[in-house]
């Protein structure tokens, strides 16, 4: 009784939240001045198309900035895109969401509409999304979500953010637009600059954009989890250039298979705070108070999952083939070839036991090394002995273009791409005329 009305000995403060203390060791890494470098759905779709890389789940989750990383260690990655690109999508999608989106609404209406015809011209909300900070323009964009589902109007949200939390930290997203339906549906739209030509556009464009685009529909629908009446469309709205004008065309993308892949992977991510545990004391990867080589050695300590794929998704990229290369891993051969090669993890290892140096010859991966050693063996036998037969005429072959008086060279001896005589008379240059200005004339 005493203790319930606080007479009782003085209860311990309660520890601090775990979160807080993650992103206070996060931030140690980036550096405590270092401004935390933001996720976006490329960089977020490269996380999850590799789950096992721990360095890059690390990096990401710290903010760490990875070009400005990988340009201090000495390999940068030839990453980015043109200011024209940049100012020809900006155009473009200026063009797309003019006069209130009624262009976007028509495109959607033609593919996404069904029988319900198109909204009128100021029949299209468009909320004010602007909020200080990224959590304030999260919960801005909940928010006109929630009351655009509510009212049962249309709505246009123009570059919402949204939260999505990978590997225990958060990222932010930020699609082109969402459109709230009158039927509480959500459908995200994706614009992008390249052409749609004749109806399709170009397969791997495509296929990046869907699986782009999986990533907010899985970031919407955990907002649409706490609004009632709320479904997120599984079909997205890609915009695009139609032919080769800077007219907007639309195509339906069904994002279901990029969605389930996405989850699942984001899913397998090894945590952050996990990865964080096994570091050395005082890891940092401050670009400002570390050396190159006390950097190298910090992202040295986190272990790595390269693949050739890296070299298109990752800045990190060009130096993690570089340690694959010196430790003489087969990841770098692609991760097809690290599958087939089982227990063998380094092409060392692979070389002796293709050379009956080591290894079990019972084990199918050592028997089949074996037996290609064998056949390589011997194809090179036989093309050594055709070369020997074939010795005289190999060399006559050395001997072209030793002598200027033979009469196999394939170069042509007159016709208009000789140029080595002013008395010819196949030169294509005219004798006479106003484009001459050293003929004489009379």
């Amino acid at each position: 009784m005493s203790d319930s009305l606080g007479g009782g000995p003085a209860t311990a403060p309660p520890a601090p939240p775990p979160q807080t203390t993650l992103r206070r060791r996060l931030a140690e890494l980036r550096g405590p001045a270092v401004a935390p470098h933001p996720l976006d759905a490329r960089a977020l779709a490269a996380l999850a198309a590799n789950p096992g890389c721990r360095r890059r789940a690390l990096l990401d989750g710290a903010g760490v900035d990875k070009a400005a990383l990988a340009e201090a260690l000495g390999s940068p990655a030839p990453f980015g895109q043109s200011q024209f690109a940049f100012m020809r999508g900006n155009a473009f999608e200026a063009k797309v969401k003019a006069d209130g989106g009624t262009e976007l609404m028509r495109l959607l209406s033609e593919r996404l509409g069904g029988q319900e015809p198109p909204p009128a011209p100021g029949e299209v909300a468009v909320p004010d999304l602007s909020a200080a900070g990224p959590e304030g323009r999260v919960a801005r964009t909940a928010l006109a979500l929630r009351e655009a589902t509510e009212a049962g109007t249309w709505a246009l949200l123009d570059h919402p953010l949204l939260a999505l939390e990978v590997a225990g930290s958060p990222a932010y997203l930020e699609p082109d637009a969402v459109v709230v339906r009158p039927d509480g549906r959500w459908a995200v739209v994706e614009i992008k600059s390249f052409p749609m030509i004749d109806g399709s556009a170009d397969a791997s464009k495509v296929g990046a954009a869907a699986r782009q685009a999986a990533v907010y529909v899985l970031a919407l629908e955990r907002v649409a989890s706490r609004t009632p009446g709320a479904e997120v469309g599984h079909q997205v709205l890609l915009v695009c250039p139609k032919d080769f004008s800077n007219l907007p065309t639309a195509s339906v993308v069904d994002v279901r298979k990029q969605l389930s892949v996405t989850r699942r992977q984001l899913a397998r991510l090894t945590r952050i705070e996990e990865i964080a545990d096994t570091l050395p004391e005082g890891t940092t990867f401050d670009l400002d108070r570390c050396s190159g080589a006390e950097l190298t050695g910090a992202v040295d300590s986190v272990a790595a999952a390269y693949a050739p794929e890296c070299l298109s998704a990752c800045e990190l990229a060009f130096h993690c083939r570089a340690r694959a290369r010196e430790r003489g891993a087969v990841e770098a051969l692609g991760r097809s070839v690290r599958g087939e090669l089982g227990a063998l993890t380094t092409v060392t290892a692979v070389l002796s036991a293709a050379h009956g140096d080591t290894g079990d010859p019972r084990d199918p991966t050592v028997a089949a090394l074996r037996r290609a050693a064998a056949l390589r063996a011997e194809a090179l036998a036989a093309a050594g002995t055709a070369g020997g037969a074939a010795g005289p005429g190999t060399g006559a072959v050395a001997d072209r273009g030793r002598h200027p008086d033979r009469t196999d060279d394939p170069r042509p001896t007159d016709g208009p791409g000789r140029t080595d005589g002013p008395g010819r008379t196949d030169d294509p240059r005219p004798t006479d005329g106003p484009g001459r200005t050293g003929r004489t004339e009379g």
